[in-house]
């Protein structure tokens, strides 16, 4: 019962999405000030990748 190309990148996917949404909510709830829009920044870029990630799957 190994995994696949498309488990990994599920997972890699699932994983992603929970660190954007968190890198988010720390720039918004944790950190008011300029380092803040860039936690927000970074947890954007961690769901694009995640993005990536999910579209890739089933054509690797």
């Amino acid at each position: 019962m190994g995994m696949n190309k498309n488990t990994i990148l599920g997972w890699a996917t699932f994983i992603m999405i929970v660190m954007g949404l968190l890198l988010i909510a720390l720039g918004v709830f944790k950190y008011r000030d300029v380092s803040g829009y860039g936690f927000a920044a970074v947890g954007v870029g961690f769901l694009a990748n995640a993005w990536v990630f999910n579209a890739l799957k089933g054509r690797v």
